[in-house]
């Protein structure tokens, strides 16, 4: 008799860290319920890190169709072909359990390749409007993951498929869900943490600082901003701090951003799957700044999701001017009461127990719990 090893469970995914985030988290938990974990993404894979680093890692060929042009199209199918051919052989000789897909154009070939050999697959959706690549998997896939209960998108037939899991964030992130939010006060610090996702965002470098300055004297003298910019705008951005007295650090990147979203007052920042989801679960609350140019405009469905459950404040970036930032922090600041309520409901709103909700629905596609040797020795 054969003796079982271990179910060998194969995560696709790549790109940004709305995609790489969930898949770190479900890695970990499936890492405790005694699961083998493989990575398979493109090129850029050779940045990922967390709970992503040190597993067994494939890299293949992936190629990007959303958003581009006709001919961009037409250079990216090859890629992709190439790409799926890479997997079907990396698949066929591994013999996953499961295959789960995160998004993205790094996933598709992955995802494809595994539909096609007859595995069992699952692809997690992150945002509140299904995403390109997703939507393309979903009538072959065996599960839809949601973050989102009623996310748009959803093809036609697809819903029987569908179980909310909610959106799974980094261990690092969830360990701060019990610190309990710390009213502002009528003396002491106000910690404002600004995001501007994994590139940063020029605008909040731009309407920031400015609407701060537009504060009255007694509020900006009790400021501490956390900031994060772009390599370009990040002298401009100090200057300008320090010229109007407020305490400001501002870097390109923060390695300790569950920290400082914990200690935050408030965060201002874009409405990414990961920021929505950690901001939830640690319960801050949260200014939303969709970026205006997302495909399908998914961020700003992220945002009126968070809006809707109480959680934040929904704001256009074509709203988003100083003059009205300005306005909208001087007002939260005088009734913190409203920053309060924010970060209940936002925590009440949230799905803690996503990365075990999403190993679940993994695991139910094992047939019996069944390891990929006790099918072999059977």
């Amino acid at each position: 008799m054969t003796r079982a090893r271990a179910p060998l469970v194969v995560l696709a995914a790549g790109g940004t860290g709305g995609h790489v985030f969930p898949a770190e988290a479900l890695a970990a938990e499936l890492r405790t319920r005694g699961c083998r974990i493989a990575l398979v993404t493109d090129r850029r894979g050779s940045a990922l890190g967390g709970e992503l680093n040190g597993f067994e890692t494939h890299r293949i060929r992936a190629g990007g169709m959303a958003g581009k042009s006709f001919a961009a199209r037409l250079r990216s199918a090859p890629e992709l072909a190439v790409g799926m051919l890479q997997a079907r052989r990396l698949l066929k000789r591994m013999a996953p359990d499961v295959v789960v897909g995160f998004g993205g154009y790094a996933s598709v070939p992955t995802m494809m390749a595994a539909s096609f050999g007859g595995f069992q697959t699952v692809i997690h959706e992150q945002n509140a409007v299904l995403g390109r690549a997703n939507r393309l998997l979903a009538a072959r896939v065996a599960r839809i993951a949601t973050s989102f209960e009623t996310p748009a998108g959803l093809p036609a037939g697809a819903e029987p498929k569908v179980v909310h899991t909610g959106m799974p964030i980094r261990p690092a992130v969830a360990a701060m869900r019990e610190r309990p939010y710390a009213a502002i006060g009528e003396t002491g610090a106000i910690y404002i943490l600004v995001l501007g996702g994994s590139q940063g965002a020029r605008v909040f470098s731009r309407v920031v600082p400015e609407a701060l300055r537009r504060l009255p004297e007694a509020w900006r003298r009790r400021l501490h901003v956390v900031q994060q910019c772009r390599p370009e705008d990040l002298d401009g951005v100090r200057r300008t701090y320090g010229g109007i007295g407020i305490d400001a650090e501002i870097a390109q990147f923060f390695a300790d951003v569950p920290e400082r979203l914990a200690e935050a007052h408030l965060l201002i920042g874009r409405a990414g799957a990961s920021t929505v989801a950690e901001v939830l679960v640690v319960g801050r609350p949260a200014i939303l700044v969709p970026y205006p140019h997302a495909i399908d405009d998914h961020q700003s469905a992220n945002a009126h999701a968070v809006d809707a459950a109480g959680g934040g404040w929904l704001m256009p970036e074509d709203a988003f001017a100083p003059e009205t930032l300005s306005a909208r922090l001087e007002s939260l600041f005088e009734l913190p009461h409203t920053l309060i309520k924010a970060a209940a409901a936002g925590h009440a709103a949230s799905l803690p127990d996503a990365a075990r909700r999403l190993a679940d629905a993994v695991y139910g596609l094992m047939p019996n719990g069944e390891s990929e040797d006790r099918r072999e020795a059977a």
